[in-house]
C-alpha cells in the first residue's frame, strides 16, 4: 500500500513538473519609456497572464536607435523576440521579405474579420501590401510645432496666425531680435531634422508627389517638390534659427532645451509634450499650460493640401517562430475596449477611430482630429523608405542640407540614386 503510494506521489510530482515545464514565455521588445504606457502595458499583461496562468508575457526595453541597430542581429539568433515594435514602411518591408515575420492575413481575417474590422480601414491598410497584413496596428503619430507661450509673447509673437512660411520666417525673425533662440533641432540623431525636409516637400507637391516618387513614377525624389523642399530648408538654415550647438546635439538634449525654456519652438511628436517634464532639468519643465501648437505651414505656391499630415504608423510585428501566444495576446491587447483606455493615458492617438474620444488633453485631441481628418498621412521617411535610403540617406542629406553643405539639386539626386537601386 505505502509503495502504491509512493508511486502516486512520484506521478502528481512528475505531472506537476511536467505543468511547471508547460508554462509559455511570450517575449516583448519596446522602445516605450513613457511611465504611463508602461504601466499601461503592465496591466494588460496582468490581466491576460491571470486568464492565461499558463503564459508569461515579458516586456524588454530597448532605445529606438538601438533597436534599429541591433534586431537584426536579435531576429537571426536565439534572442529574437516574439514580438516587437515597428514604425512600418520599407523597414517592415525588408523584414517580411527575408521571412523575419509572421504573415498575419490569416488572424486578422478570422471569424469572419472581427480582428481586421476593429480597426479602421487605413489603419490596417499601412500594415499590408501584397495583399497580406504584416502588422498588428497600434497607435499613430503627427508631427506639430510646439511653442512656449511665454517667449511667444515676449517677442510679440502670435501662435495662432502663423499659417505659412512666411509667417513662420517673420516669427524666427521677431524671436531672434527679442533675444530668444527661436528652435531647438537635434542634428546628431540626424532624424529630427528630416522631419522638416518630409513636411516641406509634402507641402511643396502634396500626396502625389510621394506616392509617385515611391513607384519610381517621373522624376522621383528629384522632382521639383524635393528639390524646392530642399532650398528652402537650406534657407532657413541660413536664418540660424536654431540653439548654439544643434549639430552635436540629440533628440533628449534638444527636448531639454525646450522644456527648460531655452528655445522657443520644437518641430515634435503628438506625445512630445507628455514627455517634456521628464526631458525637463527640474523634471517639471515650462507646463503644458504654457505650451501651444500649430500646423506645419503651408509654402509659396506649394500644391499640397494643408491638411495633409506628416508623421509615425506604429505597429507590433510577429517573429515568424513565434508562440501561437502572441498573437492572441495582441488581439487581446489591441482589443477596442484596451484601445480607449489606451487613448484615456492621453499619451498617443490610438488607431481605432472610436478610442479617440476618450483624449482629453487639449493639444493631443487636436492632433488627433487633425489625423482623422488628414486626406493623406505620410509615415516617416527614414521609416517608410527602409534603413539603406531613409536612414541611410534622407537622414544624412536633410543634414547636410541645413548645413550648407550640399545643393538641394545634388541631395534630391543622392536621395533618388539610393531609391533606384532598391
Amino acid at each position: 500500500m505505502r509503495f502504491r503510494i509512493a508511486i502516486a506521489a512520484a506521478a502528481m510530482t512528475f505531472a506537476s513538473m511536467l505543468g511547471a515545464s508547460a508554462q509559455t514565455t511570450v517575449r516583448m521588445l519596446t522602445p516605450e519609456k513613457n511611465p504611463k504606457i508602461n504601466a499601461f502595458w503592465e496591466s494588460v499583461i496582468q490581466e491576460y497572464q491571470t486568464a492565461h496562468p499558463d503564459v508569461s508575457i515579458e516586456q524588454q526595453y530597448m532605445s529606438g536607435d538601438a533597436m534599429m541597430a541591433k534586431l537584426p542581429t536579435m531576429l537571426s539568433s536565439s534572442a529574437a523576440p516574439d514580438i516587437f515594435f515597428s514604425w512600418g514602411g520599407g523597414v517592415m518591408r525588408s523584414l517580411s521579405q527575408t521571412g523575419a515575420i509572421k504573415d498575419l492575413t490569416a488572424d486578422f481575417d478570422a471569424d469572419g474579420g472581427a480582428w481586421r474590422k476593429s480597426y479602421s480601414p487605413a489603419a490596417v491598410d499601412a500594415f499590408s501590401f501584397d495583399g497580406k497584413v504584416w502588422a498588428v496596428p497600434y497607435k499613430l503619430s503627427m508631427i506639430n510645432f510646439y511653442y512656449n507661450k511665454d517667449l511667444f509673447e515676449k517677442a510679440g509673437v502670435d501662435g495662432d496666425a502663423i499659417r505659412s512660411w512666411d509667417d513662420f520666417l517673420a516669427a524666427i525673425a521677431k524671436l531672434k531680435a527679442a533675444g530668444i533662440t527661436p528652435i531647438a533641432v537635434g542634428a546628431k540623431d540626424k532624424w529630427p531634422v528630416h522631419f522638416y525636409w518630409a513636411y516641406l516637400a509634402l507641402r511643396e507637391g502634396g500626396s502625389q508627389s510621394f506616392i509617385d516618387a515611391k513607384a519610381k513614377r517621373g522624376d522621383g525624389f528629384k522632382s521639383d517638390s524635393f528639390v524646392k523642399a530642399g532650398e528652402l530648408l537650406q534657407k532657413l538654415g541660413e536664418a540660424a534659427p536654431f540653439q548654439r550647438g544643434f549639430e552635436a546635439a540629440g533628440w533628449g538634449e534638444t527636448l531639454t532645451d525646450f522644456a527648460d525654456g531655452r528655445a522657443a519652438m520644437v518641430l515634435g511628436f503628438s506625445d512630445t509634450p507628455e514627455n517634456l517634464p521628464d526631458s525637463a532639468t527640474d523634471k517639471k519643465g515650462i507646463g503644458q499650460e504654457k505650451i501651444g501648437m500649430f500646423a506645419f505651414p503651408s509654402v509659396p505656391g506649394g500644391k499640397g493640401d494643408p491638411a495633409e499630415t506628416f508623421g509615425g504608423n506604429n505597429a507590433w510585428l510577429v517573429y515568424k517562430d513565434a508562440k501561437p501566444e502572441a498573437v492572441d495576446f495582441l488581439r487581446y491587447a489591441t482589443s477596442p475596449a484596451n484601445q480607449a483606455r489606451y487613448a484615456a493615458l492621453n499619451a498617443d492617438i490610438p488607431v481605432v477611430a472610436s478610442a479617440a474620444s476618450e483624449i482629453t488633453n487639449p493639444l493631443l485631441k487636436s492632433a488627433a482630429e487633425s489625423v482623422g481628418k488628414s486626406p493623406f498621412h505620410q509615415n516617416f521617411l527614414d521609416q517608410d523608405l527602409g534603413p539603406d535610403v531613409g536612414w541611410g540617406v534622407v537622414n544624412q542629406m536633410v543634414v547636410e542640407l541645413v548645413t550648407g553643405e550640399i545643393s538641394p539639386a545634388d541631395a534630391a539626386q543622392q536621395i533618388q540614386d539610393a531609391w533606384d537601386l532598391q
